[in-house]
């Protein structure tokens, strides 16, 4: 069984792209060739039909509509030659579910998608939805693909939180120790402002990064670094915030090779006002003119040039 979770945890990563097409096309070669003796094979179709749309997920998120739309059209016409040769075969539906929702929700979205959508059939968000649940409570091999989708989805476009969570409590009751359902989990709180609560989550990623948790790396350790962090700089605890959010830079340093991230900038505007803070101006200046030498992000640069001239207060 191919359990594209697995594949997809880092997918946020672009540095990780050419590992997973290869993945991808290893699955449709492998596919193709049971599909040479056998063009009715149902798992074959399935299955390539699932890495063609995995590897148009990939491209949408790259912004690359012309051949995310292509793979999606190939992906879409795979599904539904396998639920021709089995109409009871609920996984197909994982496809259909996705393929009906991103299609009416993607172009709202990006509108540089629209002009491709001609080629396709119309999108349904609220069917979309339904085939989901449905796959997500009686697939086979889909069942968690399908439930960490809803998870996504309610969190990403519905910004239905309490859905979210909903799934992500139904994922971690099976799977406590997957980092990517922990996230998703910890980040609907983050969504609504709620950081103690978050907090319990990260800081558990936190521990499970220290002690070497499979899946569970840097940049886990990372994100969660910054959000406790977050979390006591709300309480003005500044030392505690300026230890973890510390590590959350060194992190950065080391996993931003092409850009700097939010998470980098961010992090480093907030140990300036920390340690204005805490009454060390020296260090402060030290960040605020790194600041300055980091890209633009959220008037980062406006900010850190205002700290120079007068220490931040809280």
């Amino acid at each position: 069984m191919i359990t594209w979770w697995r594949i997809l945890l880092d997918l946020e990563n672009e540095s990780l792209d050419q590992k997973f097409y290869d993945q991808l096309e290893e699955v449709i070669d492998m596919c193709d060739d049971i599909l040479d003796k056998n063009k009715r094979n149902i798992d074959a179709m399935f299955f390539k039909g699932g890495a063609l749309g995995f590897r148009g997920q990939l491209l949408g998120i790259r912004e690359s509509w012309f051949k995310a739309a292509l793979d999606g059209k190939d992906g879409l016409s795979m599904v539904f030659k396998s639920y021709e040769v089995d109409p009871k075969n609920v996984d197909v539906q994982l496809g259909f579910g996705i393929y009906h929702y991103y299609a009416e929700v993607i172009p709202q979205r990006f509108p540089a998608v629209k002009p491709f959508m001609i080629f396709f059939p119309k999108g349904d968000k609220n069917k979309g939805l339904k085939e989901l649940e449905y796959v997500a409570l009686n697939g086979r091999y889909t069942l968690i693909e399908s439930r960490h989708f809803l998870q996504k989805l309610y969190f990403q476009f519905e910004e239905n939180m309490e859905e979210s969570r909903r799934w992500g409590r139904i994922l971690l009751r099976d799977f406590p120790n997957n980092p990517n359902f922990q996230k998703y989990y910890g980040l609907t709180f983050v969504k609504e402002n709620n950081y103690p609560e978050a907090v319990k989550t990260f800081k558990d990623i936190f521990n499970k990064a220290q002690k070497g948790l499979p899946g569970y790396n840097k940049r886990f350790k990372r994100e969660a670094s910054y959000y406790i962090g977050q979390e006591f700089k709300n309480r003005d605890a500044a030392d505690s915030a300026a230890y973890y959010f510390e590590i959350s830079e060194k992190l950065s340093r080391e996993l931003d090779k092409e850009k700097e991230s939010g998470f980098l900038i961010n992090t480093v505007l907030y140990l300036g006002q920390l340690y204005d803070m805490m009454g060390h101006r020296d260090k402060a200046i030290k960040y605020y003119n790194e600041v300055l030498k980091l890209r633009e992000r959220n008037n980062s640069h406006k900010l850190a040039k205002q700290y120079l001239k007068t220490p931040y207060r809280r």
